[in-house]
């Protein structure tokens, strides 16, 4: 049994690993990072989406009191200095190849250090601890409901094993199981 236990807890460390690499593929192909924020707040164009769908935001294209030369134009083809842009990723550590990058953010979260929300301009890990109160306070209360619905249930249902209450109670649990979330 104890070998069991130490091949599973070994096995959480190549598990952990490949999570990390999804998240860090996923993170790095996705639009949207903060060099694309930066640029979009520069260009004039509202970075949030529900600005665009909405129409509360600025419009993307120019109107002609906004410039002579480049009437109904798309906003990014006024383009941003090449430079700046450079300047951008190097600034986010986008001019690093990706190995240099991902072993970066390994070393940083062995230590905890999570970085600066780059939307919300304060430490990740402030982020955390302000949302942690509730986040603990939802996990007790749903693990409570959890334990105090299924041991009084379970005991029913062993007691009165193979009669309607138990056909039910397992077609109530076999339907909750079948739901997501």
């Amino acid at each position: 049994m104890g070998a069991y236990i130490v091949r599973r807890l070994l096995l959480m460390i190549p598990t952990l690993l490949a999570i990390m690499v999804i998240n860090f593929v996923v993170i790095q192909i996705a639009p949207g990072g903060p060099v694309e924020q930066v640029i979009s707040q520069l260009t004039g164009v509202g970075s949030d989406i529900t600005e665009r769908v909405t129409r509360t935001g600025t419009s993307e294209t120019l109107a002609p009191s906004a410039s002579e030369t480049s009437t109904g134009k798309y906003r990014g083809a006024q383009g941003l200095d090449s430079d700046f842009i450079k300047a951008l990723e190097e600034q986010f550590g986008f001019d690093q190849p990706l190995h240099v990058r991902f072993t970066i953010m390994m070393k940083n979260y062995l230590v905890f250090d999570f970085g600066e929300s780059f939307f919300r301009d304060r430490k990740v890990i402030d982020l955390v601890l302000d949302k942690m109160p509730v986040s603990i306070s939802l996990g007790v209360w749903t693990t409570l409901l959890a334990y105090l619905i299924s041991i009084p249930l379970g005991i029913a249902k062993a007691v009165r094993d193979g009669n309607r209450f138990d056909v039910w109670s397992s077609m109530v649990v076999i339907i909750g199981m079948a739901i997501p979330g």
